[in-house]
């Protein structure tokens, strides 16, 4: 197994991990960050994975180091960020490569370049595996977490995009660029089971609920959602925001990038990035109903939520109350510069042990 360090850039690792800064009984709740993580824009908070103290006010911790871009090169776009309380792992995936480190240490256990790059993976819940979609190419490589090894492809020729697991473990979804579909492979057998459309437009970020009955899509030239039954594979129903246009973005092309659903599937969040609002529906209802919309300070292109579901996290670096729809916190780096980012999760630890770690998706978590 190929073993790297993260090489320091301009910034100095504070110390280790979840042992780095002392906390009421040094306990540790963190939100770590994926640079740069709206395309390769520096802008946003610079290279690396930036960690937050959620309970300090999402105050900035440190800077962990990731690759260093040779001279006169670009940075590498981050596509995604997945981690494992089971294991104390983090992996962070690049237009290029994807790398393993381990959160106490934050040594990069191993760093892998794959055929045709890395876009937004996602990882199974027991820990052991990876679906690492390659960079809008024409296939998914399914990836042992522990050594970064491909067991096996999936090919779909649709330019590989997003990928989420389902709760349970039993299924994988598959997104691509180029497709009006929503693909479910059987994850123990790595084959495709089913697909879910076709939606009106290609697919872009979705989300599901928990139970897997249910999927929510946003599609190329909508400013709004789609919804699928995962059941029966049909197309349900079309939501489009009402009270704004649709206008120029400046990124990914389609009005609504980023959608997500509370853990407790009563809130649908959906992005629009011309006008630097989120709009809320209400999903305890079929179709979900538009119900507020919250202003943002940059174009977002995605929503995520916290454990509780007390906090939405969008890509424009701001934490809003999902109770009272207003913003609580907005992130900024050791340099005072506004942090963006489509890439980030919360990390969990007790004891200077890692006990609980999120995911990159505003993902329903009812599983009854």
């Amino acid at each position: 197994m190929k073993r790297r360090t993260f090489i320091a850039g301009s910034v100095a690792v504070l110390a280790a991990g979840c042992q780095s800064v002392p906390a009421v009984s040094g306990d540790r709740r963190l939100l770590y960050v994926g640079e740069p993580g709206i395309r390769n824009d520096t802008s946003y908070g610079g290279v690396g994975v930036l960690v937050f103290d959620r309970d300090n006010g999402y105050e900035f911790v440190k800077r962990i180091p990731t690759w260093k871009t040779p001279f006169l090169q670009e940075p590498e776009n981050v596509k995604g960020i997945a981690a494992s309380a089971a294991t104390g792992r983090l992996y962070v995936s690049t237009i290029k490569r994807m790398g393993c480190l381990d959160l106490l240490t934050e040594e990069m256990i191993w760093s892998r370049e794959y055929d045709g790059g890395c876009d937004r993976m996602a990882i199974s819940p027991d820990s052991k595996t990876l679906y690492v979609p390659a960079f809008e190419g024409p296939h998914w490589n399914v990836v042992d977490a522990a050594s970064g090894d491909v067991l096996a492809k999936i090919t779909q020729n649709s330019r590989s995009h997003n990928t989420v697991y389902s709760l349970d473990g039993a299924h994988v979804y598959l997104e691509g660029l180029a497709s009006p579909m929503l693909v479910v492979v059987d994850a123990q057998t790595r084959t495709v089971a089913k697909s879910i459309g076709p939606f009106s437009n290609f697919v872009r970020p979705f989300t599901v609920n928990g139970r897997q009955t249910i999927c929510f899509v946003n599609v190329d030239d909508l400013l709004g959602f789609e919804v699928g039954d995962l059941v029966t594979g049909k197309v349900l129903h079309r939501v489009e925001v009402a009270g704004f246009q649709k206008g120029e973005v400046k990124r990914h092309g389609c009005p609504s990038h980023g959608i997500g659903l509370t853990p407790d599937e009563t809130q649908l969040w959906v992005s629009d990035g011309h006008n630097s609002r989120i709009h809320i529906f209400d999903a305890t209802v079929m179709p979900p109903k538009q119900m507020a919309s919250v202003v943002v300070r940059d174009q977002p292109g995605w929503v995520s939520f916290s454990f509780d579901g007390r906090f939405a996290y969008t890509s424009t670096g701001e934490v809003f109350d999902t109770r009272t729809k207003q913003r609580v916190a907005a992130l900024r780096d050791e340099q005072g510069r506004n942090v963006g980012s489509e890439k980030l999760l919360e990390v969990d630890c007790v004891g200077g042990r890692v006990v609980r770690t999120g995911n990159q998706f505003g993902l329903g978590m009812k599983q009854e």
